[in-house]
């Protein structure tokens, strides 16, 4: 019967987002079965309640769709098994899903992003101070915190490193971490399965902690914004913690309500800038250690003083000249970093007004001229607002 459960959460796992089905069905094993019933076991009584109320008929169905028929179909607490050794773990990251599930770690949270792995620096040291506050438990003034920053300057960790830190002091605690297009995905999943009270419930019941990430992927998602904001307001009411992150600010963000824009906004709002050249040279000492290069001192300055994009640039720097020497036989030196440089840096262009212009007019279809124009008329309005803020962010 073993085997036709397996068969059964195959079915399922097709049918459900995959949060969903990690966090609730994935865990769930056949402890007994017969011909007319089986016995499920649920890693606690959390699990078991919420899947009894909120998936058992569709597990029937399935159950039935493979073939057995009409079965009674029970749920136990299965008892939990010794933990091993530190030594007998892994070593990749056994992250099991949350919430109520003691002693294990979200899905999606990352073992390195952690407070002692983040590299302070002048351009992340409030957002780091900020989230470290909210991760502590102590008195903090701000119910929630935004973090502003372009791709690869560390929101994620630190966000992440909040999830970790809450659970280190509280196993127990349910932490909700995703992005803003998982969450769009799982209530869309909801609206076409019926479940869409059972979602509701979830995240407003079931929620300690709200890690959001990427809320900027929201704007013009009308229905999503609305259901989002009376979620946040339900956790706001019962003192629940909620940190987001964005590459943009909300009043920013195309198409974003001010009802969300006002809740996004309402406590901490902190910005990471790009690191400044102390801060990369740090960042470049302590990933060249982490993944075993050695670097002459000249070549991370030399990498400190070129790559200034973001953190990522600067690991697959090091991702190259590690494979160059590993795979080659290559001494890492400043010929071997120029040549690595020039491959990362060379398909760089830089961004003008025009190259701006010109994909805006051809994203929205109306005419350069039109943009340009004093038009009031929303279809030209719209997209030179765009074209402003491009310009004033991106372009030379």
């Amino acid at each position: 019967m073993s085997a036709v459960w397996d068969q059964v959460k195959d079915q399922i796992r097709s049918y459900l987002p995959k949060n969903s089905f990690s966090l609730w069905i994935h865990p769930i094993s056949c402890l007994e079965a017969n011909g007319t019933s089986m016995v499920l076991g649920c890693p606690n009584r959390f699990s078991r309640n919420w899947v009894m109320e909120n998936y058992l008929s569709l597990i029937r169905e399935k159950l039935e769709a493979s073939g057995m028929g009409h079965m009674a179909v029970d749920f136990k607490v299965q008892a939990r098994k010794r933990e091993p050794s530190p030594a007998a773990l892994p070593t990749h990251p056994d992250q099991l899903p949350l919430p109520s599930m003691p002693r294990h770690r979200n899905l999606w949270l990352k073992s390195q992003f952690t407070f002692d792995r983040f590299i302070v620096g002048q351009s992340n040291e409030f957002a780091y101070s900020a989230s470290r506050s909210m991760a502590s438990g102590g008195p903090c003034d701000y119910q929630s915190l935004l973090m502003l920053a372009n791709t690869g300057l560390g929101k994620t960790h630190l966000s992440q490193a909040i999830g970790h830190t809450i659970l280190d002091k509280d196993p127990e605690s349910r932490i909700f971490y995703m992005t803003a297009e998982d969450f769009t995905n799982e209530m869309i999943a909801s609206l076409k399965a019926g479940r869409i009270e059972a979602f509701k419930k979830r995240y407003r019941q079931g929620c300690d902690v709200l890690l959001l990430e990427e809320v900027h992927f929201l704007g013009g998602k009308e229905k999503i914004q609305a259901e989002l904001g009376y979620t946040l307001d339900a956790l706001a009411n019962d003192n629940k913690k909620i940190i987001f992150t964005s590459a943009l600010p909300p009043k920013d963000v195309p198409r974003m309500s001010r009802e969300l824009t006002s809740r996004l906004t309402a406590g901490l709002v902190t910005t990471i800038a790009d690191p400044d050249y102390e801060t990369r040279v740090q960042i470049l000492t302590r990933k060249a250690a982490a993944c075993q290069v050695t670097l002459p001192q000249e070549v991370i300055h030399y990498l400190a003083e070129r790559l200034r994009r973001d953190v990522r640039q600067m690991e697959s720097a090091l991702t190259c000249l590690k494979a160059r020497a590993d795979l080659l036989g290559a001494r890492i030196d400043m010929d071997l970093a120029k040549e690595v440089v020039a491959a990362l840096v060379s398909g760089e262009q830089c961004v003008t007004p025009t190259a701006i212009i010109d994909l805006v007019c051809r994203y929205y279809r109306v005419a350069p001229e039109m943009v340009s124009s004093l038009s009031r008329k929303k279809v030209h309005a719209y997209p030179r607002n765009v074209y402003a803020y491009l310009c004033r962010h991106y372009s030379d």
